[in-house]
């Protein structure tokens, strides 16, 4: 089987964790080249993934003619540089979000790419976790009938620390918003297959002293009428944490429970309805379990990476367009306005 041949810009940090790991068990590509600013770092990281060529300069490495696209997984302002040389060398990109500082840029980077032929892939891996797509497959067949509410919880423990880029605006763009509501706000317009058309958002520092949101809190009205809540966090301790999903409709619901994350795993919930009684004057509540949805669990990454080199191979449209992406940083966008002029802002 023919290989997309990838060369990784940014091989550290979440690259190293989970996606060259995965990049390395694919069927259909493979790591040729990997690049870190630290010489000693990027040797480590050839080694360690076999792969034949190691690189401090990422223009060294689009240069290379074995070199077929790039993952992208740098800190976000260098993102749109980065993106434009990988077109200039004739590079597929497949890049984490957010994918610029800022929409404008974003907007600037796919005009460029789409000039020039080359297809970019935003890194939302969760869309191919097993639940998420259990849910999607659900909303769409209408089992829980008009979805008129969801839910979203989305959290991490990430005290202070000298020279984490996530935790400067100049590097990041924002803070638990930007970083983890970015990938909840996708899920809920990729499951309900709709749009969301207005936002308003608290944004706040809480706990840590550092320039970005610790705390957000987004309300979203989706084109189709319903209603959605995403909450992230960077002030919730790991161990108590839950990340959730939810979806209620007109004929039952969908709860998910740890779907979300890095790993694909988590147990789902559902209620589907065939008849809906009609209004009880007594307001008992009925507590039904639901039934448990069994989830075909893999390596989300793994699935994220051959669709991508599936679409490149074979000339097929992208499963996770930045384009997506893009949209999202809109939400995103309008969400921090919201929070400073302290008003319901329409997308």
């Amino acid at each position: 089987m023919r290989k997309l041949r990838f060369g990784i810009i940014g091989a550290g940090g979440i690259a190293d964790r989970r996606v060259l790991p995965a990049m390395a068990n694919c069927k259909n590509a493979e790591i040729t080249a990997v690049m870190e600013i630290n010489p000693e770092h990027a040797e480590r990281l050839r080694a360690k993934y076999n792969a034949k060529y190691a690189y401090t300069n990422e223009e060294e490495l689009l240069k290379n003619p074995e070199i077929d696209a790039v993952y992208i997984a740098s800190p976000v302002v260098f993102h749109a540089k980065q993106t434009k040389l990988a077109a200039d060398y004739g590079k597929h990109v497949l890049l984490e979000k957010p994918i610029a500082m800022t929409t404008a840029e974003g907007e600037d980077v796919l005009n460029y790419c789409a000039q020039k032929g080359i297809k970019v892939a935003a890194g939302f891996m969760m869309r191919f976790g097993a639940h998420i797509m259990n849910m999607k497959k659900a909303v769409s067949e209408g089992k829980i009938g008009q979805v008129v509410s969801g839910y979203s919880q989305f959290t991490l423990w990430l005290p202070k620390e000298e020279g984490n880029w996530r935790q400067e605006k100049a590097k990041s763009g924002g803070g638990s918003l930007m970083d983890m509501g970015v990938h909840c706000i996708d899920l809920m317009e990729y499951i309900l297959g709709t749009r969301v058309k207005a936002v308003a958002a608290f944004n706040d520092t809480v706990v840590f002293d550092y320039d970005v949101e610790d705390s957000s809190t987004v309300l979203l009205k989706m084109e189709n009428g319903a209603q959605c809540v995403v909450q992230t966090n960077f002030n919730i301790p790991d161990e108590v944490a839950k990340w959730r999903m939810e979806f209620f409709g007109t004929k039952g619901r969908l709860m998910g429970s740890n779907i979300i994350g890095q790993n694909d795993g988590g147990t789902l919930t559902a209620i589907f309805m065939d008849n809906v009684p009609g209004y009880n004057a007594q307001q008992d509540h009925i507590d039904v379990k639901g039934v448990e949805i069994d989830g075909e669990f893999g390596n989300m990454y793994i699935r994220e990476v051959e669709s991508f080199a599936d679409s490149i191979l074979n000339d097929k449209p992208l499963v996770v367009p930045a384009s997506d992406a893009l949209h999202v940083q809109k939400v995103i966008a309008a969400a921090y306005l919201s929070t400073e002029k302290n008003k319901i802002i329409e997308i």
